[in-house]
């Protein structure tokens, strides 16, 4: 038989601990070969919709931020530059995630950041009773209710990205 690891807190957690906020974190084997939101959304039984990834951005005003998708879909840098503000946006190199956010590929949450950066959470969030976003490690994930993400991160909801199909 398998002994189950004890769920560590991650400082997303704690925060969010903090602010009193339920949530429920999810925790899988990690491959590091593929640590897409889609391999995570099966690891734990949910639909890759549901399960959102944390996107690191540069814009050409605005500097950093972050853009929460569902798994599945891709973003849409055109629609990502005009609701912030910007002519143009980029995806941040990987090498600069870390120095940024604290946070390591596959693990990087919108919560608890080195900085307070501006968070974008696509509107499909809303179609969900909860999302699972990243805890801040990899194999860690948080599920949470839209509604309080956006409160905690004080995220902007919009329409950011659309299906690969």
């Amino acid at each position: 038989m398998k002994k189950r690891k004890k769920t560590k807190k991650t400082n997303a957690a704690r925060i969010l601990d903090s602010l009193e906020v339920s949530y429920e974190l999810r925790e899988f084997e990690v491959d590091v070969n593929d640590l897409s939101a889609e391999n995570a959304a099966i690891n734990i039984g949910l639909p890759p919709d549901q399960v959102f990834k944390t996107l690191v951005v540069r814009g050409d005003k605005t500097e950093v931020f972050m853009a929460c998708i569902p798994g599945e879909a891709e973003l849409d840098l055109k629609t990502l530059a005009v609701v912030s503000g910007n002519k143009k946006v980029e995806m941040v190199p990987l090498k600069e995630v870390q120095p940024l956010t604290g946070y390591v590929r596959g693990g990087v949450s919108p919560i608890g950041t080195r900085k307070d950066y501006p968070v974008y959470l696509d509107e499909s969030a809303f179609e969900w009773p909860f999302i699972s976003i990243s805890a801040g490690a990899r194999g860690c994930l948080l599920l949470i209710e839209p509604e309080k993400l956006v409160r905690v991160v004080d995220a902007a909801v919009c329409q950011l990205s659309h299906n690969l199909d």
